[in-house]
């Protein structure tokens, strides 16, 4: 049986469920909606800087991005707002285990059950990328930005002075 290369019914409804209990309940520290009313596969996302991290005051926006297979396959999720971290490509596109499809990996990294599972909802992504926005050290095995993981080794405040610098420029940025 091959996959489904469009998006179908079960899909959508799974999407919209997601989408209408984060507009019931909000969880604290992000808000989730669509980018056009008539597409459910895109999401602007906005993160709020977790407190007492060097991301603390910042606005982060984000897209989530769905392929037709989900949820058997990841969302994509790519910062707008500029971004300095070790584990969030300089594109803005963020490298977490659950992003990551299914299955091994083949540099040996993480383990399958670190990786995407189709019981992975937008909410549990969303918390995954707010603990690595608080984490105090950043994961340096596999880095997606490598300049960034280099100053986290080499320079660690001139790192956290960047961070911050941009989570005030992304306030700033917030209410132009």
């Amino acid at each position: 049986m091959s996959k489904p290369s469009t998006p179908n019914a079960s899909n959508t409804l799974l999407l919209r469920r997601q989408l209408t209990e984060l507009t019931k309940r909000p969880v604290e520290g992000f808000s989730a909606g669509l980018v056009d009313d008539d597409n459910l596969y895109e999401w602007e996302i906005l993160i709020i800087g977790p407190p007492d991290t060097l991301y603390e005051g910042g606005f982060y926006k984000a897209r989530l991005s769905f392929p037709p297979e989900f949820p058997l396959l990841p969302p994509k999720m790519r910062f707008i707002t500029q971004m300095w971290h070790p584990n969030i490509y300089p594109d803005g596109v963020v490298c977490v285990s659950i992003l990551h499809a299914p299955g091994n990996d083949q540099y040996g990294y993480e383990e399958a059950g670190e990786r995407w599972m189709p019981v992975h909802t937008v909410e549990s992504i969303l918390i995954s990328v707010i603990s690595l926005l608080s984490s105090d050290t950043p994961n340096l095995d596999s880095p997606a930005n490598v300049d960034a993981a280099k100053e986290v080794r080499n320079d660690i405040e001139a790192y956290r002075k960047k961070v911050r610098r941009l989570a005030r420029k992304s306030a700033e940025d917030a209410f132009d």
